[in-house]
């Protein structure tokens, strides 16, 4: 458990000397998904949270306004699926509104990106990253279980035809995306799209053990499709890494969580569809904060400290102890 907001000493610095500055939050809507993918959830379901226990939208803006107040500029909406629950356009509409929050993006699979794009815009919504993990039929559908490709490549295009800026396409490095690789290069040299291949981290108890693809294997490869050269990355920051072929309209990025840790360089806390309150991905440590959102303001503010001063920068791999799917968490 993270340290408590009660105790006698405790550091009420936003700003405090013992940690970098924390902002950026994560806010998982509900925990519920249209995929059932295989590097996300375990073969045998996860067992969903009742409506009752998934934080409202009234607590989740209460939450925000606080956030915001000690510093919170980036807001990310992710799910499970955050556009399977409703009214997620609105919550948008809302945050755009909080004073101090600058950025507003959604992580999505995309699948019903082409039915709710317009009204996310609209909504105020500027970032989008959109999880696909093959550009061929028959592998998406395996890999996630079912779901079909067709609706994710149509809402990718709405994006861009609505001007999302920037798109960002997340790429699992899961086996198989060895022999894909020249589509995801034809995507980012095409298109003004940034793909950032991720190394699969072992989140999430059932899921067994996983052997990762290191970023340098990837890279390797591609560098045999053409000039890959490193560039700055594209507006949103984030631990990715970034290349550009010669001409590309998008980038080739890389999120190396497990060969590369970045945790010196993290940022972010995480606020998960069921009220609690993570600082690491990678640790089980959190704090049930919706009494704290439905109660006293000073006193959740004191929470949200508490997190940020908490804050470890030099986890190990070993280290690495998550019970709860990347479904659960919010990524």
């Amino acid at each position: 458990m993270l340290t408590s907001c009660r105790r006698a000493k405790r550091s009420t610095k936003v700003n405090s000397p013992q940690r970098r500055i924390i902002d950026y939050l994560r806010i998982s809507i509900t925990d519920r998904c249209n995929f059932r993918c295989r590097y996300c959830v375990p073969p045998k379901g996860i067992a969903f949270k009742a409506p009752a226990e998934i934080l409202s939208y009234e607590e989740i803006i209460r939450f925000a306004e606080v956030a915001a107040s000690l510093g919170i500029t980036r807001v990310r909406i992710t799910g499970g699926e955050p556009l399977v629950r409703p009214g997620c356009p609105a919550l948008i509409k809302r945050l755009a509104l909080v004073p101090g929050i600058k950025d507003l993006s959604l992580t999505t699979n995309g699948a019903l990106l082409g039915r709710y794009a317009d009204e996310l815009k609209k909504a105020g919504l500027t970032r989008l990253n959109i999880s696909l993990d093959s550009m061929e039929p028959e592998r998406f559908s395996q890999a996630t279980r079912g779901a079909s490709l067709a609706p994710v490549l149509a809402g990718l295009e709405k994006a861009l035809e609505l001007g999302f800026s920037p798109v960002k396409v997340n790429a699992v490095m899961i086996p198989g995306i060895e022999q894909e690789l020249q589509n995801f290069v034809a995507l980012a040299r095409e298109r003004p799209v940034h793909v950032r291949f991720i190394e699969s981290m072992p989140i999430g108890a059932g899921m067994g053990i996983r052997k990762f693809i290191p970023r340098e294997k990837i890279l390797d490869r591609l560098r045999t499709l053409g000039d890959l050269r490193p560039v700055d990355s594209p507006p949103g920051g984030g631990p990715a890494r970034y290349f550009r072929y010669a001409g590309a309209q998008g980038t080739i990025g890389f999120i190396s969580s497990m060969s590369d840790h970045f945790c010196n360089n993290c940022n972010r806390l995480r606020l998960t569809a069921d009220g609690k309150l993570r600082n690491c991905l990678f640790s089980d440590a959190e704090v049930d904060v919706r009494s704290f959102i439905n109660g006293d303001r000073d006193e959740l503010k004191n929470v949200i400290i508490d997190s940020m001063n908490s804050k470890k920068f030099d986890r190990r791999r070993e280290e690495l102890a998550v019970a709860r799917t990347m479904s659960q968490i919010g990524g």
